[in-house]
Order: structure tokens, then C-alpha cells, then sequence
């Protein structure tokens, strides 16, 4: 499918121990996973989703846009709630995450970090063959709409700090707690 044809896209709350997160997908894979933040102006088209993630969804994907499921939603449902019960290290939910092609190697370098594994920007930078786009990883990974699946949660601050998630940090930390604590991994390279 060409991605300027429209696409029906279906968004639902999904119920997590760290909060409720919206999601959304088209026919070919995931597009959205945030947590609800309860302070952001909600949309009264689209609720639960706010005006920003409606901007963001219509920005990279033509189409209609209306609550509900789908065999992607349901699986997304099914594998959160393995991921919460210690069950489920990888997913393996079809995800769509347009983006430039900057973006998409920071997402796909987001991908290759192992479960229970952390690692700095710069090193993230480093595995994109970029190293000295640490500020653009960041950004990269800022832009990330695909909170837990694709795992900006498990990337911390060159002295293994906290840094920023959209997700708030107290759940980073439950996160990588869930994963089996902060153990910063050296990264290996394929050259």
C-alpha cells in the first residue's frame, strides 16, 4: 500500500499496571503506543487520544481514524500482558512507525537492545554509525511513538542515570525494574 493512500486506523485504551496507555494501528501494524497522561488536553473527536497524538497519527498516516479493534489491537493486548507478567521478552506485534530515515535507524537500534539491557545515547549513536548524533538520538527517541514495544525505555544517561520518557520516569524505572534491574550492557559491535 502506498503510504499517501488512506487507511482506517482504530485506536483503544489499553489497561497496564503502570497506568492506562492508548493504541492505535492500521491493517499492517502498530502506530501508536503512549501512556495516557491525565494533564493533556484530550480531544473531544478522539477520545481518549490527545490533540497531539491525532496530529501526530494524521501527519504520518492518511486516513480515517475512530476508537475500536483489531486482530493488531488484540495481540498488542494479548502481549502487554505477557511483557507485565514476566512472560514475554520480545513482541511480536506488527509495528508501522513512519519516519526519516534518521529516525528509523535510532527506532531500529531501540529494537536490537536486549531485554534487562540498558544503554547510553551514545552508545545508541555509536550502533546507528553515527557517533556524534547523540542530541539527534535523543530527539530520535523523543519522537518514539511506540512506548514498551519499541524500547526507548531502556536507554539512560552515559553515567546510567534517568533521563527522559515521555512515559514519565517513575515508570522507566518500573520498567527496567519489570526487565530485571539496570545492568548497562557494552556494546557490541558487527565491525
Amino acid at each position: 500500500m502506498l503510504a499517501s493512500e488512506a487507511q482506517e486506523i482504530r485506536y483503544t485504551e489499553v489497561p497496564t499496571p503502570l497506568g492506562g496507555m492508548v493504541a492505535a494501528a492500521t491493517h499492517t501494524g502498530l502506530c501508536l503506543l503512549e501512556f495516557v497522561d491525565e494533564s493533556q488536553p484530550r480531544s473531544t473527536e478522539h477520545p481518549p487520544l490527545s490533540e497531539s497524538q491525532v496530529h501526530q497519527i494524521h501527519k504520518h498516516i492518511p486516513g480515517t481514524l475512530g476508537p475500536g479493534t483489531s486482530e493488531i489491537l488484540a495481540q498488542l493486548e494479548t502481549e502487554l500482558d505477557q511483557y507485565f507478567a514476566g512472560e514475554r521478552k520480545e513482541f511480536c506485534v506488527p509495528t508501522t512507525f513512519p519516519g526519516t530515515e534518521f529516525q528509523q535507524a535510532a527506532w531500529s537500534a531501540l529494537l536490537a537492545i536486549p531485554y534487562g539491557i540498558t544503554r547510553s545515547y551514545s552508545e545508541q549513536a555509536l550502533a546507528i554509525g553515527r557517533p556524534k548524533a547523540v542530541r539527534a538520538v535523543a530527539k530520535a527517541n523523543g519522537d518514539n511513538r511506540i512506548a514498551i514495544v519499541v524500547p526507548c525505555h531502556r536507554v539512560v544517561g552515559a553515567d546510567g542515570s534517568l533521563t527522559g520518557y515521555a512515559g514519565l520516569l517513575w515508570r522507566k524505572q518500573a520498567l527496567l525494574e519489570l526487565e530485571g534491574g539496570r545492568q548497562h550492557g557494552q556494546l557490541s559491535l558487527p565491525f
